[in-house]
């Protein structure tokens, strides 16, 4: 259910619904129903952000999550524009993640919420396992808080004071 749309300043992004889950408020005079919604929004480019957004109908509660995720956009740094930069382990509660970069031509090999994420930041090639908690939400936090920590080799560089070259090997 990826949707594509571009807001006023021209990007365009990559809109992607994680999940919808149904959640019952217990009153005296019995249940009352809303629904929480998931959302990832990216530009294909390294561009990511989620969003979470709850109200008494499905749609009302998607466009507060797509809302809250567009607001949240981060940047990441690919290797050559398709894959990570190099392997990385993330967790978000109990939920724990690990991510490493692929040849081209392997596609996107992860379960889940985790491709969503992958999906419409521009990853194409990546190898990913979700271990413990398989909660979306969790699942989300923790793969956009790995990419968050990826370092590219300039980075790294700069904080050695080296070269790159120096670095690579």
């Amino acid at each position: 259910m990826a949707r594509h749309e571009s807001n006023n300043n021209g990007d365009d992004l990559v809109e992607k619904l994680v999940n919808v889950n149904r959640v019952a408020k217990v009153v005296k005079g019995g249940r009352i129903f809303s629904f929480t919604a998931l959302t990832v929004v990216g530009d294909g480019k390294g561009k990511v952000g989620f969003g979470r957004g709850k109200a008494r109908e499905v749609p009302a509660a998607i466009q507060k999550a797509m809302e809250q995720a567009r607001r949240n956009l981060i940047q990441v740094e690919l290797k050559d524009g398709h894959t990570l930069q190099h392997p990385i382990k993330a967790d978000h509660g109990a939920s724990k993640i690990y991510m490493q970069p692929a040849s081209p031509g392997t596609g996107i090999i992860a379960g889940g919420a985790m491709r969503s994420v992958f999906e419409v930041v521009g990853v194409e090639n990546v190898l990913a396992k979700s271990i413990g908690s398989t909660n979306p939400i969790n699942i989300v936090r923790a793969t956009i808080r790995g990419l968050k920590d990826m370092f590219s080799p300039e980075d790294v560089a700069s904080k050695r004071g080296k070269s790159v070259a120096e670095i690579m090997e």
